[in-house]
């Protein structure tokens, strides 16, 4: 029988389960499990007399709440600042809508750069008769102009 959290989500079994069987549950590999131990995003389990490691029945819960963030757009490491944040009671509600307040300005200006993109790419397009000569292609000559007009980040300093 489940128990319900003080925050009315149903508790899960505290029986200890293995990373395959975590991995299983979640959909996540192995591998990005262990990666997640390493970053701080899970507590690292206990280890059985086998040496194996057992999780936790909250582990399953942990996990979701990574994906569910990452789909949300936080990198991992601000999914550590939102786990650390939602075992604050005090503070962490607002700790929690600073972090997203933030995020989402940030996805807010990835949209409009994506905007202008999108405009000058679909602009070329329709400009290109996608036949003829090279020399002619408006879409090349748009990138090559753009090569000219700034110098690549990513030139080796002379």
């Amino acid at each position: 029988m489940m128990s319900i959290r003080n925050d009315g989500c149903p508790r899960r079994p505290s029986r200890p389960i293995s990373i395959g069987k975590l991995a299983g549950t979640t959909g996540v590999s192995t591998n990005a499990l262990r990666y997640y131990e390493r970053e701080g995003l899970l507590p690292r389990p206990r280890r059985g007399a086998s040496g194996y490691r057992e999780y936790d029945g909250n582990a399953v819960d942990r996990v979701h709440f990574i994906l569910r963030a990452k789909e949300l757009g936080f990198s991992l490491e601000e999914i550590v600042d939102l786990l650390n944040l939602s075992a604050d009671a005090e503070s962490g509600v607002a700790g929690v809508k600073a972090r997203a307040s933030r995020r989402l300005a940030e996805i807010e200006a990835q949209i409009a750069r994506l905007e202008v993109i999108r405009a000058r790419l679909a602009s070329l397009v329709a400009a290109c008769p996608g036949r003829g000569p090279l020399e002619g292609c408006p879409i090349l000559s748009a990138i090559r102009a753009e090569e000219d007009a700034s110098p690549c980040s990513c030139a080796t300093p002379k």
